[in-house]
C-alpha cells in the first residue's frame, strides 16, 4: 500500500488520535516510572522512561571478554513455532513468532522483482503473564504478509512489523495497546521490514529491512522521512530496542560457512552479537560478539532479545529456540557486571 493510499484510509482526525495515544501513553508510562533491573518475573526496561542513559553507559563496558552468566530458564509450555521478537511490559511478556504452513521456494532467476515464492504462514503475537503462561494469541498479518519480526515496547504500545517472508516485498506496521491488547493497523510500507523501534526523542518509528541492510524512519502516519544504509556487516540485526538518548540496541546473528573439516560442506556456524546504534548520526557506536548457546545449539542472540541495566549490572533476556527444537522455546536470562567505558 502506498503512502498516499494509507493517508486516504487514515483520516486526519484518526491520525491525530493515534499520535496522541502513542506519544501521550508513553509519556504517562515514563512519568509512572519502572524498575531498571529485571528478575525472573519483572523486565520493565529503563528505556521506557526515555531519559535514563544507564543502559547506554553500561553497554559501553561490554566487550568480548565480558563474563556473561546464565541465571535462569523459563520454559514456555505452548506451541511457539519460529520465535522472532520479545518485549516486556509491567504486566506482560510479548513474543512474536511465525508459523510456516508452506515454505518459500527460491526461483532459478528472479521473477517480478522477487527471488522466491511468498509461501504461506500465520503471524502470532503471544501475550503471557510474567510466569510465561499464555494469556492470548493475537493473529497478525494479511495475505502474503504473515512474518512478524523484532518488536519494541514504548511504555504504552507494542510495535510489530509483519512482512512477507522474502526481501524487497512489503510489510504492515501494527500497534498493540499493551494494556487493552487492542490491535491497530498503523500503516503499510514497501519492502520487508523485520524489526522496529519507537524513537522517543522524535516520536518516529525506525525499521530495518531484510538482513538489516537498510534502515527507514517514518512518522506515525507512515510518511517515510529518511532512509539509510547499514554501515556495518558484522551481524544481521533481528530484534532491537530503543535506548535513551536517541540510541538503538540490536542483537542478531550471521550464519558463516564451515570448512569440511570443521563440520561438513553444508555446516554453518552461528556468529552472534549486539550493536549500539546512534539514531542521530546513524552510525554504529559499539558492537561486540556474543557466543553462548541455547539448549538446541543456537547462539543466544539468534532472534528475540532485550536488555536492561541497573548501574553497571546488565540483564539480557533472549529466546533463541523454536518450539520444535531442543527443549522447546525457553526464555533465557544472562547477567553480567561491567566497567563502563569512560
Amino acid at each position: 500500500m502506498s503512502t498516499t493510499r494509507t493517508r486516504g484510509i487514515l483520516t486526519s482526525a484518526a491520525a491525530i488520535i493515534l499520535t496522541a495515544s502513542a506519544i501521550g501513553g508513553t509519556a504517562a508510562a515514563q512519568a509512572a516510572g519502572n524498575h531498571d533491573r529485571p528478575d525472573a518475573t519483572t523486565t520493565d526496561s529503563s528505556s521506557h522512561r526515555g531519559t535514563s542513559t544507564s543502559l547506554a553507559d553500561a553497554f559501553n563496558g561490554v566487550d568480548r571478554n565480558t563474563n556473561w552468566q546464565q541465571t535462569s530458564k523459563l520454559k514456555l509450555n505452548f506451541p511457539t513455532y519460529h520465535t522472532e521478537g520479545i518485549a516486556f511490559s509491567r504486566d506482560h511478556i510479548f513474543l512474536s513468532a511465525v508459523q510456516i504452513t508452506e515454505p518459500t521456494t527460491k526461483f532459478p532467476t528472479p521473477q517480478n522483482g522477487f527471488d522466491r515464492t511468498p509461501g504461506k504462514g500465520i503471524g502470532h503475537l503471544f501475550v503471557m503473564d510474567k510466569s510465561g503462561k499464555l494469556q492470548k494469541d493475537i493473529i497478525l498479518g494479511e495475505g502474503d504478509m504473515y512474518h512478524p519480526g523484532g518488536i519494541d515496547f514504548d511504555g504504552a504500545n507494542v510495535w510489530v512489523p509483519v512482512a512477507q517472508y522474502r526481501p524487497n516485498s512489503s510489510a504492515i506496521i501494527y500497534r498493540i495497546d499493551a494494556t487493552t491488547l487492542d490491535v491497530h493497523k498503523q500503516f503499510e510500507v514497501k519492502d520487508h521490514f523485520g524489526g522496529i523501534v519507537m524513537d522517543k526523542r522524535t516520536g518516529h518509528l525506525v525499521g530495518n529491512t531484510w538482513g538489516s541492510r537498510r534502515f527507514a524512519e517514518w512518522d506515525l502516519q507512515g510518511k517515510q522521512l529518511a532512509t539509510w544504509e547499514n554501515p556495518n556487516y558484522f551481524i544481521d540485526y533481528q530484534d532491537c530496542q530503543y535506548v535513551p538518548d536517541a540510541r538503538m540496541l540490536c542483537a542478531g546473528v550471521t550464519n558463516l560457512p564451515q570448512t569440511p573439516a570443521a563440520g561438513g560442506t553444508g555446516a554453518t556456524y552461528e556468529l552472534g552479537g549486539m550493536a549500539m546504534i546512534d539514531l542521530k548520526t546513524r552510525s554504529v557506536l559499539r558492537d561486540v560478539p556474543f557466543q553462548q548457546f541455547s539448549t538446541a545449539g543456537h547462539v543466544a542472540t539468534r532472534n528475540p532479545f532485550k536488555m536492561t541495566a541497573d548501574g553497571d549490572h546488565l540483564t539480557m533476556k533472549v529466546a533463541p529456540d523454536n518450539g520444535d527444537e531442543g527443549n522447546g522455546t525457553e526464555i533465557l536470562t544472562y547477567e553480567a557486571t561491567v566497567t563502563p567505558a569512560k
